[in-house]
């Protein structure tokens, strides 16, 4: 492939990201994977022996993601809130590959902190080693909600239900130098990291705005989790699906789906990034925003752009609402504080 090819399918790749829509549906997607630039899919087989967690696996974007990370090879661990649709699933899966304990259920609701609290525990003492833990539970309530612990229900299960998570699992994913995903979403690119109200305490509340708000949040972590959690040998990403027509999609944005129609990535296309950022090797460098295989500015507007004394007290806040202020190689936290 020649310099001027790769500048070529660069710049193409670059004008379908900033212009959105072209990029965000199924035509970037298209496109995208035509051209020299794209990365190689994974190896067939390539996650044999390796365990992978992934969370909102009941459904949606989760759910194929389990799907093709255990065709990959992976043993898929389905952390869901229904143990029924969970098992649906990994029965689903376990017929598709062929392959008996190919899935396993675990009960799970992640927004509230003493479960999470609970299932690491459950999940410790089984001692298996993590390739990858990806947070891809996810919700967009159409009124203020609060989880167990009194936090805005799109913070709790976004952003602090995933890092106590990680932080109380990471002896497991150290010892398979594991990759931790937060699937992301573009509506982040709207909104500025919430520093003062991340609550959403104040002004009218509309759902998709905290979703985005809480989606901001994910995204202005990753500096501060890979510096982290490099030490435990563990990398962190964020990944875009793009549009993609999911359940959730449907039930939450129905105009939006209803206008976008077939131009919607199908859920195999959303989770692509994902399951190559699970299967890569090496992985990608740690704290980048992925999509489509390739890394992508996390803001596109100055206003949304947050200064590093604004990052750090988001980071605090998330620290005190989780109790996970002490290093995570001493596993030090303790139960989260209603502000």
């Amino acid at each position: 492939m020649t310099g001027l090819a790769t500048a070529a399918a660069s710049a193409l790749d670059t004008t379908l990201d900033r212009t959105i829509a072209p990029g965000f549906t199924r035509l970037g997607y298209a496109v995208r994977r035509r051209l020299p630039t794209w990365p190689a899919d994974p190896t067939p087989g390539c996650l044999t022996g390796h365990h992978v967690a992934v969370t909102g696996a009941s459904s949606g974007l989760g759910e194929r993601t389990a799907h093709d990370l255990a065709a990959l090879g992976a043993t898929v661990h389905l952390v869901v809130r229904d143990a029924g649709r969970g098992g649906r699933v990994a029965a689903e899966i376990e017929s598709a590959v062929g392959r008996a304990g190919a899935a396993r259920v675990w009960v799970c609701d992640v927004s509230d902190l003493d479960s999470v609290r609970t299932f690491c525990a459950a999940f410790l003492s089984a001692g298996l080693p993590l390739r990858a833990l990806v947070h891809n539970a996810g919700a967009l309530p159409a009124t203020r909600t609060e989880s167990a612990q009194g936090h805005e229900m799109t913070m709790a299960l976004h952003v602090l239900g995933p890092v106590l998570m990680t932080e109380l699992l990471l002896p497991l994913l150290g010892a398979d130098a594991g990759r931790v995903v937060f699937v992301t979403s573009g509506g982040m690119y709207s909104q500025p990291l919430p520093v003062d109200d991340p609550e959403f305490l104040r002004g009218e509340y509309a759902g998709a705005t905290a979703y985005a708000r809480s989606k901001r949040g994910q995204i202005e972590l990753l500096p501060v989790l890979a510096q982290r959690w490099d030490a435990a040998g563990v990398s962190v990403s964020a990944t875009h699906p793009g549009w993609a027509a999911t359940p959730g999609v449907q039930t939450s944005l129905p105009r939006f789906a209803a206008l976008l129609g077939p131009s919607l990535r199908t859920a195999g296309e959303g989770v692509d990034t994902t399951t190559w950022v699970v299967a890569a090797d090496p992985a990608p460098a740690s704290g980048q925003l992925l999509h489509d295989r390739r890394a992508r500015p996390t803001s596109i507007m100055r206003r949304t752009r947050p200064t590093a004394e604004q990052r750090g007290r988001f980071w605090e806040w998330v620290q005190e609402a989780t109790g996970t202020g002490g290093s995570p190689e001493r596993g030090e936290e303790g139960r989260a504080r209603r502000p």
